[in-house]
């Protein structure tokens, strides 16, 4: 195995090392995200994240602290700016792609191989990165944890433990599934010589150190029940039940595009490749995840953080594959071989930097295809409309009415947006029972007159003694999206047929 080139190589300045190049590769993804990511509007799902990134907690139904933690500094720092509310995501994203360099560094690569596993992360990073989203974050946990993994294997240095305990610790405080990957690590330990550490008191300082980095999170669901199980249990049997999960593997694919040979030469490397035997356990950090993934009716793009480290270790392989490469047509062998890598990499960054940035003219050619293949990009239209015409709604009612409002939502999205534009047309916050939301309550004193966004008639009917259709759901784009299709119409309702405090207590639901 070719040991990485030293880092106190005298003749190459700092800023040409191949790490400077990682960082100057990744800061371009940065740029491209600070370019493009305020064209559209929020996302529902940012919306969310939004609301719960003001009310700081170590837990919350939807997913862990991270992400909303994240979201809080971005707004300290930028206030409600689009771009500035998605800058940590692509920073985050950013860094995947220059750990997944280092990572081929350290298995043996030299800077081509570097560059290539790093090009090859750049399509998830760039629709990773254009949301404010825990996948952004969740994916670099993933990634940082196999990067240990193999600074442990390369070194034999068993302190990497406390740097792995860390970032499993870290990524469970950021989405659940690290969890799958920690069974791949478990895997990896029993099925390869890294049993030996078994017996090293730095991999069980790991594992203690994991679990005090994810107790908060752990303390918080105690003391709500577990709400996140009752969650995930709930969106779990909905992705299924609408087809979500059946893809799974034909989704590996989409995910991986022309970088999938890259990928599969990294899982050959890693059981096969005599020079690949110290890595193997990264096979198992992929294997065990994927099978366990389809067992569970995962959807396709739970696995995607676990590709990186297959394109740092297919790099290498490629690599050394090349100078192996002997006869007299081995120049024009190799030249051919790289430029049909490098155009398969620029193709997959190019058709996904098409599909997932928001820049596209509403409504162009360019867009449909866009959001025929990311149905993303027309949940982050309507927002802004949508607030406004609730507020003249209001403005329309009588003074006794206004007096004693509330506007019921049933999505977040509705809700994260009345909460986000609405002072500007001075609205109360949204009620709603979904997720988290729930948690706030229904005001002090509670409302009399209601306007009612997203629920069905069964609902209105059962719920109240009078509503009346006030209003549409506006869509300057006529794009149609969740809000258009399934509940278009607003509606003022009145006289609650319970008392609040009973209709609260059963009114929390997941979404």
């Amino acid at each position: 195995m070719t040991s990485p080139p030293s880092s106190k190589d005298t003749r190459t300045p700092v800023w040409a090392s191949d790490a400077s190049v990682l960082i100057y590769v990744a800061l371009a993804t940065v740029i491209v995200h600070l370019v493009a990511g305020g064209y559209y509007g929020f996302h529902r799902d940012e919306l969310a994240t939004l609301d719960d990134a003001r009310h700081l907690a170590w837990g919350y139904v939807a997913y862990p602290p991270v992400t909303p933690f994240f979201a809080h500094i971005a707004l300290a720092l930028f206030g409600a700016s689009l771009v500035g509310f998605r800058f940590f995501a692509s920073m985050a994203q950013a860094a995947t792609v220059v750990v997944t360099g280092l990572m081929a560094r350290e298995i043996g690569g030299r800077r081509g191989a570097q560059l290539v596993a790093a090009a090859a992360a750049i399509p998830f990073c760039l629709a990773a990165g254009a949301l404010m989203q825990y996948v952004s974050f969740d994916s670099l946990c993933w990634v940082l944890t196999a990067y240990f993994v193999v600074r442990l294997l390369r070194t034999d240095d068993p302190r990497w433990w406390v740097a792995i305990g860390s970032a499993i610790g870290l990524g469970m405080m950021t989405k659940y599934t690290m969890g799958f990957l920690v069974l791949g690590i478990v895997a990896g330990v029993l099925l390869t010589p890294a049993r030996l550490y078994l017996k090293s008191k730095w991999l069980w300082i790991g594992v203690a150190l994991s679990i005090v980095v994810f107790l908060p999170n752990l303390l918080w669901q105690a003391k709500h029940h577990f709400v996140s199980l009752d969650f995930l249990h709930d969106i779990h049997e909905r992705d299924i039940r609408w087809g979500r999960t059946k893809d799974f593997l034909p989704d590996q694919l989409k995910l991986t595009l022309l970088a999938f040979p890259l990928g599969m030469a990294g899982l050959y490397f890693c059981f096969f490749a005599q020079a690949g035997r110290r890595f193997r356990m990264l096979g198992w950090m992929y294997l065990v995840p994927l099978v366990l993934f389809v067992v569970a009716k995962g959807r396709g793009y739970y696995l995607a953080a676990a590709y990186p480290m297959l394109y740092a270790a297919g790099a290498v392989w490629g690599e050394a594959w090349l100078r192996s490469l002997a006869g007299i047509w081995v120049g024009i062998a190799r030249t051919a071989v790289r430029t049909v890598a490098w155009t398969a990499l620029a193709t997959d960054i190019v058709i996904v930097g098409v599909i997932a940035m928001p820049v596209a003219p509403v409504n162009s050619p360019r867009w449909k295809f866009a959001f025929t293949n990311n149905g993303d990009l027309v949940e982050e239209l309507g927002w802004p409309e949508l607030t406004a015409t609730v507020a003249q709604i209001r403005d329309s009612l009588p003074a006794q009415d206004q007096a004693r409002l509330g506007i019921l939502a049933a999505n977040y999205g509705e809700a994260g947006a009345i909460n986000l534009y609405g002072p500007a047309h001075r609205l109360p916050n949204a009620i709603s029972g979904i997720n988290s939301f729930w948690a706030r309550g229904y005001g002090d004193p509670p409302p009399e007159t209601l306007i009612v966004l997203g629920f069905s008639q069964r609902f209105r009917d059962r719920n109240f003694s009078s509503c009346v259709l006030a209003g549409h759901n506006p869509n300057p784009y006529r794009v149609e999206n969740e809000e258009t299709r399934d509940h278009p119409d607003i509606y003022v309702c009145r006289g609650l047929r319970q008392s609040w405090p009973e209709f609260w207590k059963d009114f929390q639901y997941y979404g």
